[in-house]
């Protein structure tokens, strides 16, 4: 059974932590918020212990354990918001890709986009709370266990992103330039992709929203892939269609806007671009310096990121000084603390708690002396 559709029969309980949303916003914090991609993964005992044996995919399809794996860290840690635990490639098998294997076990798909005459095979007008509902029902019923605790994200890929996948299989081992081949062999054909899954996109965030997510986050993991020329002709209109048709989709539904994140990894030749293309916030991955990013992105946006994430195999003391000195260059204003990526598998827990105490102690400490 699907999650309701319509924001007017959902009734959530009070949020008691906005931290997020407002720096988000670029609104004024007492602290800097934290939380952390992959949060809700196998470096957790706990996670481990609930999943079982679980295929991926099936943990997916099961909202009441994707609420249980979603709420596990915030049990845990003193996190600023949870993110629903899902995966990027379920909007490739709501078109039409059949699944082979779940992710790391081969090939992920049965059959991959080879050539423009597999494109005819996507339905890329697929129903999506048909497809895609045991997504929109987990939110819903993980808004509503949180008890307000803090917001809820929902997320999606980024066309481009899943564009690779659908074509290299990259879980099948590395193929790095099949799908940028296709994009010059076939721009046609790519721009059509890209535009389907763009579509995509929005159909399902906008569904997030309406399920419940508070805040949602596109994850363009590949984007470093494309180099400034290609990323500007194919990537770059497609995630600023996707930031302006979710606005207006919501205002058409009578929904308020929610704060959109676009994290597009090695990227860091589009930051300046990134922080004009409709989104609130920009997430960073380690890789790029804080201030460089500061004075590119300028104040147009808040930014998110960015601490190394084999960091939190550090010594405790190592990991609070890599804190004090992240938070010095990005201020504690208009900036979401996270790691560059996600969280490694094999992380100490404790680390990785240590690195969220330090944030809010420093940045509390910081904003008295300010």
């Amino acid at each position: 059974m699907a999650a309701p559709t319509s924001p007017h029969d959902l009734v959530f309980p009070p949020l008691k932590n906005d931290l997020i949303l407002r720096a988000a916003r670029r609104q004024r914090t007492e602290r800097v918020p934290v939380w952390v991609m992959r949060q809700a993964g196998r470096y957790l005992p706990e996670y481990r212990a609930a999943k079982g044996s679980t295929k991926f995919f099936e943990t997916c399809r099961t909202p009441e354990l994707v609420c249980e794996l979603t709420l596990q860290p915030i049990r845990r840690y003193d996190l600023d918001a949870a993110i629903i635990f899902s995966d990027i490639l379920v909007i490739p098998v709501a078109l039409g890709l059949t699944v082979a294997n779940d992710p790391g076990e081969g090939p992920v798909f049965a059959d991959p986009i080879k050539t423009p005459d597999d494109i005819k095979r996507l339905k890329p007008d697929f129903d999506a709370v048909a497809e895609l509902g045991y997504v929109y029902e987990a939110i819903t019923l993980t808004r509503n266990k949180l008890e307000g605790k803090v917001p809820l994200f929902g997320f999606t890929g980024a066309p481009w992103t899943l564009m690779k996948f659908m074509i290299e299989n990259v879980s099948a081992g590395p193929n790095p330039n099949k799908a940028r081949q296709f994009l010059v062999e076939h721009p046609e054909a790519s721009h059509e992709l890209l535009s389907i899954l763009k579509d995509a996109v929005v159909k399902h965030l906008v569904h997030q929203i309406k399920a419940g997510a508070q805040i949602v986050q596109v994850f363009d993991s590949f984007a470093g892939e494309l180099g400034p020329i290609l990323f500007s002709k194919f990537e770059l209109p497609v995630l600023r269609q996707i930031a302006r048709e979710v606005r207006e989709t919501l205002k058409a539904l009578e929904i308020e806007p929610i704060p959109m994140v676009v994290f597009a990894k090695d990227g860091h030749f589009a930051i300046e671009d990134l922080s004009q293309s409709g989104y609130e916030v920009v997430g960073l991955d380690w890789c790029v310096e804080p201030l460089h990013a500061r004075k590119l992105a300028g104040n147009r946006v808040a930014l998110q990121g960015n601490m190394d994430p084999v960091m939190m195999f550090a010594p405790k003391d190592e990991i609070r000084k890599a804190v004090k000195e992240m938070l010095t260059k990005f201020g504690t204003q208009g900036y979401i603390a996270n790691l560059g990526h996600g969280v490694l598998k094999d992380v100490d827990p404790d680390h990785l708690g240590e690195f969220i105490e330090a944030v809010h102690a420093y940045s509390e400490d910081m904003n008295k002396i300010s």
